[in-house]
């Protein structure tokens, strides 16, 4: 596999050279304002799970900017690698912090993300997700899940889950409407994927910040 090979998927990117995607670039620092701000709100409070998504949050921003730049292979990796990170680490941090199980145990649910996520992605292909948005769409879902789940357990949580689930299915329809919605809108919509997933994810931080200073079990 060619590692340098470009890649164009997105509307704004008319040519290979590194600024050919301004605005899908600059938006980038969305991730790094909303991890700033958040990291403001969490140091200090002895969550060291809230610390490391938002380096991963930062992260993000970094391999996002780098894939709308490079616009090549290797970069399309560091840009969706420390998102799975990501999940990854929340999913965690969300069976220990509000279901208080052990290690083990969180990390083997943590674990069935995986085919979790590869067994649903066919199924939203199915039903016309598109725009290479059908790898994400398990995501929303799964926090609805949770929210409903949590709904008698811990209620505020839930109701912030279900509203992180609500900004990231808005970011995807952006997300996914970016080339359909080219010819009539040269710029794309891809930058406001930017913009809300950031909100998004330093929301979903945030969520389980609150819940620990409650006092309901901090990991």
């Amino acid at each position: 596999m060619d590692w340098n090979a470009q890649v164009d998927g997105y509307c704004e990117r008319l040519d290979p050279t590194f600024w050919a995607e301004p605005v899908n670039a600059v938006t980038n620092a969305a991730f790094l304002i909303a991890a700033y701000v958040i990291w403001r709100r969490v140091r200090g409070h002895g969550l060291p799970l809230a610390v490391l998504l938002v380096a991963i949050l930062a992260i993000i921003g970094v391999g996002s900017f780098l894939f709308h730049t490079f616009a090549t292979r290797w970069a399309g990796v560091a840009d969706v690698l420390p998102i799975l990170l990501y999940i990854l680490v929340y999913i965690y941090t969300a069976n220990r912090a509000y279901w208080d199980m052990r290690v083990a145990p969180a990390l083997g649910v943590t674990a069935l993300f995986i085919p979790y996520a590869v067994l649903m992605t066919p199924v939203f292909i199915w039903l016309g997700v598109g725009g290479g948005s059908a790898g994400y769409a398990p995501v929303p879902l799964l926090i609805l899940i949770y929210a409903a789940l949590l709904r008698n357990r811990l209620p505020e949580v839930s109701k912030g889950l279900g509203y992180g689930a609500g900004i990231l299915i808005l970011s995807l329809t952006f997300r996914t409407v970016d080339m359909p919605a080219c010819v009539d809108f040269p710029l794309g919509t891809h930058f406001l994927w930017h913009i809300l997933n950031a909100v998004m994810l330093g929301w979903m931080i945030e969520v389980y910040h609150r819940h620990a200073l409650s006092g309901r079990g901090d990991t």
